[in-house]
């Protein structure tokens, strides 16, 4: 779910930012551009926890920015098929529920809830049993449920 990884990135800065304090807006210019992303091969980047290097700038002809390497470590969150998440629900309706697990948007579809539960409308919509009883966050699969320890068999 969530990752420690080092990655690279070539940031270009503008000439004004040249000066006694390069490496703070380089930092600060990353941390604006990387954070909050999405990547589909590592997944969203969370935080930056550091920079490990900054190479030398190589001026680019015509327009004056230089474009320095970077090598930083984050931290990314990336979920798996058949991982499962904590998450908030944030909206009920009559075709499913969507959730929220970090910024990852979720959507349950009515088909994968358990057929024994009937979609209730109202100030608080949500999805409840014949028994009265409601849940929002489990869908139909074998390994949702309660939880038995063989230990604590009779």
């Amino acid at each position: 779910m969530f990752f420690h990884i080092v990655l690279e990135r070539n940031m270009q800065l503008h000439p004004r930012h040249f000066g006694p304090h390069l490496r703070d807006k380089l930092v600060s210019k990353l941390m604006q551009d990387v954070e909050g992303t999405c990547s589909g091969r590592y997944g969203f980047v969370v935080a930056i926890t550091g920079v490990e290097n900054i190479g030398k700038g190589l001026i680019r002809e015509g327009t004056g920015f230089v474009t320095f390497p970077v090598k930083y470590q984050c931290v990314i969150f990336r979920p798996f098929k058949g991982e499962i998440l904590e998450a908030v629900v944030t909206m009920v309706n009559k075709m499913g529920f969507f959730a929220e697990a970090g910024p990852v948007q979720i959507f349950v579809s009515n088909h994968l809830i358990p057929d024994d539960m009937e979609f209730q409308s109202g100030d608080t919509p949500s999805y409840t049993t014949s028994d009265g009883s409601f849940c929002i966050g489990t869908i139909k699969d074998d390994f949702l449920g309660v939880i038995s320890d063989p230990s604590m068999a009779v």
